[in-house]
């Protein structure tokens, strides 16, 4: 029976995080100069602990994409994907990746980042993938789809995804508190890196 194993992405497989870097990647240099003016106190109180993450990708996204074409969209994820990505991995999560692949477990990177550079960086993986969905209207990004793949909603979505006893046993990795519900559901949790009881 294989294990299931449960990756998160930014600061886990990679070394920084992806969503800013997409945004900053996608998103047009004059509006990317006016939202970085109207969502400076956001960002400001989410540095200080003020403002929690979810309101705040929200209100980026909002800021940043709504009304863009989905399809140039997605397009400029897949080159992300392709071009900037690899240059942010971490060797040593990726072998572990790797090494579970091999053994024939069951990978799925669960992730409060964009299906849209995320779905083919894990399709090219040849992994699952689980995350957070944008909406689209009429050939245009209205924001998110749904709930982000956060904190709770990381183990809702895995639960949705499969049944975790059919499993011999769980891996979880993360880095930050929203893994936290997902590193719980694990009978093997590794946090930045290390193995924790």
């Amino acid at each position: 029976m294989p294990d299931l194993a449960l990756f998160d992405f930014d600061g886990t497989l990679t070394t920084r995080e992806t969503f800013p870097a997409f945004m900053r990647y996608a998103v047009a240099r004059p509006r990317l100069l006016a939202g970085g003016v109207l969502l400076a106190p956001v960002v400001f109180g989410y540095r200080r602990g003020w403002v929690a993450g979810n309101p705040t990708r929200a209100s980026i996204v909002q800021v940043g994409l709504r009304g863009v074409d989905a399809e140039r969209l997605r397009a400029q994820g897949a080159a992300f994907a392709r071009d900037v990505l690899p240059g942010v991995l971490r060797p040593e999560a990726m072998a572990r990746l790797a090494w579970h692949r091999q053994r024939g477990d069951r990978v799925v990177v669960v992730s409060g980042g964009l299906d849209v550079y995320l779905a083919p960086w894990c399709a090219d993986q040849g992994v699952e993938l689980l995350c957070s969905v944008l909406a689209e209207r009429g050939g245009r990004i209205t924001g998110y789809a749904g709930l982000q793949c956060v904190g709770e909603e990381k183990v809702r979505r895995v639960r949705a995804l499969c049944d975790p006893q059919a499993y011999a046993a769980i891996h979880a990795y993360g880095d930050t508190h929203e893994d936290q519900a997902m590193l719980a559901m694990a009978h093997h949790r590794t946090y930045r890196g290390h193995v924790v009881a």
